[in-house]
């Protein structure tokens, strides 16, 4: 499990200066989970992570590998607002078994199980979740999320990870444009797998870049495509990638 680092953020201004920044409507914490991204001005990926009310303040799940990165972007943009920005002591704890008390569901798939938060050490409960992953194609950070990202293109929008009526967020006219105002061409999706191939491997097809292959399992992965050239039969180093 990838090591994950819980950020305690409060002060008066906390929940306003959060909504103005992230995909997602912050007023949904009331309902638990909030799965959400801060992208760059040009609507590109920066971090994906996962908010929860504590209190009058709000706790921020995000990998470890980001954490400090993202701090100082937050930070950047605090500017004279009420907000406090800090480690906790809490560690994630999650599963698909038997939800531990005050434990919430994955707002991304109810498949993605429960996470908890406490001072116990980080855990899971064994889950193959690269299956589970693959299966609903749902990306992961630094692997098919990465900084060229765009959010709608892995799928933020099923993953109930953006929010269209909630008003301005950084990157948000980005967004929207590609929501409203053109078809998706390219984006991720589950292909069978024939064979392995390394996570990164470009997709080919006649000879033509078609995309990447990503995370694998079970005969499937999760491949980023351009949709005009996908088709069965692909190559990806030694496997064939079918859609």
């Amino acid at each position: 499990m990838p090591n994950r680092r819980i950020l305690r953020l409060s002060g008066s201004d906390t929940d306003s200066f959060l909504q103005g920044l992230v995909t997602n409507d912050v007023d949904g914490l009331e309902n638990g989970l909030v799965y959400t991204a801060l992208l760059t001005p040009q609507g590109k990926y920066l971090a994906d992570f996962f908010l929860k009310r504590d209190g009058d303040a709000v706790l921020l799940d995000v990998t470890e590998d980001m954490a400090d990165g993202l701090v100082k972007r937050l930070g950047m943009y605090k500017l004279r607002a009420d907000v406090s920005i800090e480690n906790s002591d809490l560690n994630l704890q999650r599963g698909t078994g038997t939800a531990p008390d005050g434990a919430l569901p994955d707002p991304r798939h109810p498949d993605m199980g429960w996470r908890a938060y406490s001072s116990g050490a980080e855990a899971d409960d064994g889950t193959d979740w690269d299956t589970i992953r693959v299966r609903h194609c749902i990306p992961e950070t630094g692997i098919e999320l990465t900084p060229d990202s765009y959010i709608l293109e892995s799928g933020f929008e099923v993953l109930n990870g953006v929010d269209f009526k909630k008003g301005c967020y950084v990157g948000q006219e980005v967004t929207a444009r590609m929501k409203h105002k053109t078809d998706l061409r390219k984006g991720l999706r589950t292909v069978r797998v024939d064979g392995n191939a390394p996570v990164g491997t470009q997709i080919t097809s006649d000879g033509k870049p078609v995309g990447t292959l990503f995370t694998q399992a079970n005969g499937h992965g999760i491949a980023y495509l351009r949709f005009d050239r996908a088709k069965d039969g692909m190559q990806a180093a030694e496997a064939t990638v079918s859609v």
